[in-house]
């Protein structure tokens, strides 16, 4: 293996978190609960602001991009063109990026809010907690939602096609941090951007998973159990590796 090709810090340091984080999962699946649950308040509470503000300056920033001569600047050559139709893109965007998060959430999330509505003074079930329900749905769901993707993805799509650089999201810090793999805060950012990617997959994944069983056992019986679980696990990673391996024209365009 040449140097160039050998696995880095942001590789290991990666991967021994990710695997920690999963044996404690396993190992002490309520206390791991409990303190993820209390993290995630903490954020919430002391963070929550942050979260609102960033989302709005966010959209603020898209639409200025849209209606400035900045949104024509193409996101590769001057001469190149689309590689995809208009629809067909749409189309892997929603089934590559959305899929099972916005199938799942779309309805469970506006249910669970006007059965448990997430404010106080709410009745439950009523309209003022179907209004409160679809809100928090528009917000999660909606242009909110959208403009966080997209201001990720121009990042690093300006970077590599237009500048002709990797695709990390450290590379999107150049402006900041400089350029060069002697910027010291270059790899605790990619090791970040691995682990809170491989966490949101994991999470979108196993909602998936508990989504399809759900659905087999109410329709066909099936076992409702972590061994029926594995079972969904594997088919998925199947088709996943298949989707993979055969390329964006055949394993994710072809479906659509």
């Amino acid at each position: 293996m040449k140097k160039s090709e050998k696995l880095g810090p942001v590789f290991w340091v990666s991967t021994i978190v990710i695997f920690l984080l999963v044996v404690l999962g396993i190992s002490f699946p309520a206390g791991f609960e409990n303190v993820a649950n209390h993290a995630f308040s903490f954020t919430t509470y002391a963070f929550g602001w942050f979260y609102l503000l960033s989302v709005f300056l966010f959209v603020g920033f898209c639409l200025f991009l849209a209606f400035t001569r900045f949104g024509r600047i193409k996101l590769g050559n001057d001469e190149d063109q689309p590689e995809y139709p208009f629809f067909t893109w749409i189309g892997m965007l929603f089934s590559c990026g959305f899929g099972v998060g916005l199938v799942f959430w779309g309805v469970a999330e506006p249910m669970s809010h006007f059965f448990t509505p997430p404010t106080g003074g709410l009745e439950e079930q009523s309209p003022a907690a179907a209004r409160t329900a679809m809100q928090y749905s528009f917000f999660h769901w909606g242009i909110s939602q959208w403009s966080v993707f997209t201001i990720v993805g121009l990042a690093i799509a300006y970077f590599q096609f237009r500048k002709k650089e990797n695709g990390l999201i450290s590379t999107t810090f150049n402006p900041l941090i400089g350029k060069g793999e002697k910027g010291y805060l270059r790899k605790p950012i990619d090791t970040l951007a691995v682990i809170a990617t491989v966490m949101g997959v994991a999470t979108s994944l196993g909602m998936g998973v508990l989504q399809i069983n759900g659905g087999l056992h109410t329709v066909f019986s099936t076992p409702n159990n972590n061994m029926m679980q594995l079972g969904i696990i594997g088919v998925l990673l199947i088709l996943y590796l298949t989707s993979s391996v055969t390329g964006l024209d055949r394993g994710i365009k072809y479906p659509e």
